[in-house]
């Protein structure tokens, strides 16, 4: 089922490139309307927004949106629990199309020959709006760096491109997945598909529209698409509504092809309110598989609504989605 997981070769002495100390969740009060302090612990208790994962071996590797003096953020596990943060930037020099400022929801793969790509959100200085470009490395903990002068994904009539993840195929064919950011300037929001060259330098062939914002939870927008292979069903996860409060939320839609049509799950299957208050505004989500186990990487807000903390909680698959599981 996993899209991003390698062989325990690939993994071999990468854990000497982090340099702080494990950090681990210590929230202490309750993460919404329903008290819970033990349960809405990080983690990453600290700002760690739209994570994107990827497995090498026996190590998770988790990239999140930039912080002060950061474009791209970078943390490890062994075991789902306990977090070094990456004291470099994963993606020190930003190409010379972008902006510095806004390196959004960066989305890893590995790819042929030991290499790893990483497909992330900047400003493209010309248009002023989001775009994708796509940077590269021979070594999961970075440094990736980005050679193209232009932009991979850049829809300025669409309002831009954000959100990129990769989707691996059974023949290992990788697909591109991404929002076109229409929110930004009134025009609907489109989660699109489509193929990558085999080095992931280009894409291949006409893109495809998936879905778009419909339902009531949704308010004015879906973002942050992420598409795994389950039982023979595709599965395409997705966030939705504003992501600066409590009615941000991870939906679900399923299909039996990877261009769809995909079919929308009745509701959110990650929820502030759903959770009883124990994630709030839970999105970004990620799902990997992990020394044998289902594993959804998400964000939600802390009690004052300052930042985002990161979570990592096994799953359970029912009716054909993945949910959060007890222990």
């Amino acid at each position: 089922m996993s899209r991003r997981q390698v062989g325990a070769a690939a993994g071999t002495a990468l854990a000497a490139a982090f340099a702080l100390g494990a950090l681990t969740g210590c929230a202490a009060g309750a993460a919404g309307p329903s008290p819970a302090p033990t349960l809405a612990a990080f983690q990453l208790d600290r700002d760690f927004p739209d994570p994107g994962a990827l497995v090498v071996g026996d190590r998770v590797f988790v990239y999140a949106t930039n912080a002060p003096g950061m474009n791209v953020q970078l943390a490890s596990s062994s075991d789902m629990r306990h977090w070094t943060m990456s004291g470099a930037d994963a993606l020190p020099e930003l190409p010379s199309w972008a902006t510095p400022g806004k390196t959004w929801a960066p989305g890893p793969a590995a790819l042929t020959g030991g290499r790893y790509a990483l497909y992330f959100s900047a400003t493209d200085t010309a248009s002023g709006r989001q775009c994708i470009g796509a940077a590269f490395a021979s070594d999961p903990a970075g440094p990736f760096s980005s050679p193209s002068a232009t932009p991979l994904v850049c829809p300025v009539d669409e309002g831009g491109a954000i959100d990129a993840s990769v989707f691996t195929a059974d023949d290992g064919t990788r697909y591109l997945a991404w929002k076109n950011d229409g929110n930004c300037c009134g025009l609907d929001t489109w989660i699109h598909v489509q193929q990558l060259s085999s080095d992931g330098t280009a894409l291949v062939g006409a893109e495809t529209k998936l879905i778009k914002q419909t339902e009531p939870w949704e308010g004015q927008l879906v973002e942050a698409p992420v598409i795994v292979k389950h039982g023979g069903s595709y599965v395409l996860l997705y966030s939705a509504n504003d992501y600066g409060g409590d009615s941000y939320a991870t939906g679900a839609a399923t299909a039996s092809s990877l261009l769809g049509p995909y079919a929308k799950h009745d509701g959110p299957i990650l929820s502030t309110t759903g959770s009883g208050g124990r994630y709030r505004g839970p999105g970004g989500a990620d799902l990997v598989t992990f020394k044998g186990r289902d594993w959804m990487l998400f964000h939600s807000w802390d009690d004052a609504t300052v930042y985002r903390g990161l979570h990592a909680v096994p799953v359970a698959w029912r009716g054909g989605v993945p949910v959060p599981a007890e222990g």
